[in-house]
C-alpha cells in the first residue's frame, strides 16, 4: 500500500521526478564510468609488458630504464656494448633476449631497432602475442614494421617508403634520406606504446649510421644504401634488452649477477615492480578524478534533496489530507524515504544500462583510434559497494524532507491562507 502510494505520488509529480532522475543518473554514470575506466587504465598500464622477467640497460634508476625501454619516454644514460649483450644472452638460465636500439624517429614517432625475436617473444596484456593486421615481420635490412597508430595517423600502407631521422623530436633536419625503408608489416592495435613505434632491424639502424658521426653526416664520406649492404652491419652497441628466463625462480639470482657484472655498469630491473612504482606515482591523478566524480555525485544527491524540500511546500495539503484520514507522522516519514529510494534505484538501473550501452558503442572506436581496450562489463564487487553507499547516502539525505513532513502540523496544510 505504502509503496503503491509512493509510486503514484512520483507519477503525479513526474516532470520534477524525471528531471531529478536524469540528474542523478548522469552523476551515477560518471561515478561508475570513471571508476571502471580507472581500473581498466590501471590494468592496461600494468600489462604494457607481460612475460618479460628482466629489462637490462646501462646503470641508471629503474624508472628511467622502464620509461625509455617500454614507454619510449626519455633517453638512456649510456648504451650497452654488443659484446656484453652477447655474453649475457648466453647465460645458462636465460631462455631468450630481445635487443633494442633507440635514438631515431620518424615524424615524431620513436624508432626501435631490434630483431625478429621481438615478434616471437614480446608479450603484453596477460601474455598476448603480437599480431599483424597486415604484412609480416621485416626480412631485409631496409624493411620496417609500423605500430597501429603510426600507420593510421600517417596513412601508410604496405609497400610505402619512409625515411628515418636522427634524434627523437617531432621535427628533425638530420634525416637519413639516402636510405629509405619499405613498410612490410603493420601491427594490430595493442593499447601500448608499441602502437606508436616504428620497428626496424638492428642492421638497418647500423646501415643508416655508417656515414654518420656524433649525430651528423661525416664530411667527405657518403655511403649509399647499396654500398651499406656490403659492409659489416653487426651492431656495436644497443640501448637495452629484455630477458626471459627458463625459470622465474632464478629471477633474483640472474638480476644480482647482471647488476654485479664486472665488464660494464648495468642495471637489471623487474618490469612488474617498476610498473607498480610508476603507477603509484601517477595515482594522485587517478584519485583526483575519483574525487571530482564523488563531488558530482554529491551535487546530484543534494539537488534531489533540494527538489524534495522545495516540493514539500506544494505538498502541504497532500500531507494534511493523509494525516486527516488517519496517517501517522511516521507514515509520512517512510513515504518520503520510499520516494527517494525509488528514485535512487531507478537512477542506478538507468545508469547501469546507459554505461553498458555506451561502452559497447565506443568499444571499437576506442580500440581502433586510441588502442584502448575496455571491458564492456563495468560491474564488480566494488560496484555493489558503490551502489550500497549511494542508497545509504540517499536515505540519509532524505531524512531532511522526511523529517519536515513528520513535524508539520495537520493545521498547516488545511488552514486557508489569505
Amino acid at each position: 500500500m505504502l509503496l503503491k502510494l509512493a509510486r503514484q505520488s512520483l507519477w503525479n509529480r513526474r516532470g520534477t521526478a524525471i528531471m531529478t532522475l536524469l540528474s542523478l543518473t548522469i552523476s551515477l554514470v560518471l561515478l561508475f564510468g570513471i571508476d571502471h575506466l580507472r581500473k581498466e587504465a590501471r590494468q592496461s598500464f600494468t600489462s604494457t609488458i607481460s612475460g618479460t622477467d628482466l629489462i637490462v640497460g646501462a646503470r641508471s634508476g629503474q624508472l628511467n630504464l622502464l620509461l625509455y625501454s617500454v614507454f619510449r619516454i626519455g633517453n638512456a644514460t649510456a648504451n650497452v656494448s654488443w659484446a656484453t649483450y652477447q655474453r649475457i644472452s648466453k647465460h645458462p638460465q636465460i631462455s631468450w633476449t630481445i635487443p633494442m636500439a633507440l635514438g631515431d624517429s620518424h615524424r615524431g614517432y620513436r624508432v626501435l631497432g631490434t630483431n625478429t625475436d621481438y615478434f616471437t617473444h614480446y608479450r603484453y596484456a596477460n601474455q598476448q602475442a603480437l599480431q599483424f593486421s597486415e604484412g609480416q615481420p621485416f626480412n631485409d635490412v631496409y624493411d620496417t614494421v609500423l605500430g597501429a597508430e603510426v600507420a593510421t595517423k600517417l596513412g601508410y600502407q604496405l609497400g610505402d617508403q619512409i625515411t628515418l631521422a636522427h634524434g627523437v623530436g617531432a621535427v628533425s633536419f638530420s634525416e637519413h634520406k639516402d636510405k629509405p625503408f619499405t613498410v612490410t608489416g603493420i601491427l594490430a592495435p595493442t593499447g601500448t606504446p608499441l602502437d606508436q613505434t616504428v620497428h626496424v632491424s638492428l642492421e638497418g639502424i647500423e646501415a643508416i649510421h655508417l656515414d654518420w658521426q656524433q649525430g651528423a653526416p661525416m664530411p667527405g664520406r657518403k655511403i649509399s644504401a647499396e654500398q651499406a649492404l656490403q659492409q659489416d652491419l653487426t651492431p656495436k652497441a644497443i640501448t637495452a634488452f629484455m630477458v626471459g628466463l627458463d625459470s622465474r625462480m632464478a629471477t633474483f639470482v640472474v638480476q644480482r649477477q647482471i647488476n654485479e657484472f664486472k665488464g660494464e655498469a648495468l642495471s637489471a630491473i623487474l618490469p612488474g615492480v617498476a610498473l607498480a612504482e610508476l603507477w603509484q606515482m601517477l595515482s594522485m591523478v587517478e584519485n583526483l578524478l575519483l574525487l571530482i566524480t564523488l563531488l558530482v555525485l554529491v551535487a546530484g544527491l543534494t539537488g534531489m534533496m533540494t527538489t524534495l524540500l522545495a516540493s514539500m511546500k506544494e505538498r502541504q495539503r497532500e500531507m494534511a489530507i493523509l494525516r486527516a484520514v488517519g496517517a501517522h507522522p511516521w507514515y509520512l516519514f517512510v513515504l518520503i524515504q520510499l520516494e527517494v529510494l525509488l528514485l535512487t534505484i531507478l537512477a542506478l538501473l538507468a545508469a547501469a544500462v546507459t554505461l553498458v550501452v555506451t561502452l559497447w558503442a565506443l568499444q571499437d572506436m576506442l580500440a581502433g583510434s586510441y588502442g584502448l581496450f575496455i571491458n564492456i562489463n563495468p560491474f564488480s564487487v566494488q560496484s555493489l559497494y558503490w551502489a550500497g553507499a549511494v542508497l545509504l547516502i540517499s536515505a540519509l539525505l532524505a531524512c531532511i524532507p522526511a523529517y519536515t513532513a513528520y513535524r508539520r502540523a495537520l493545521s498547516d496544510g488545511l488552514a486557508i491562507r489569505l
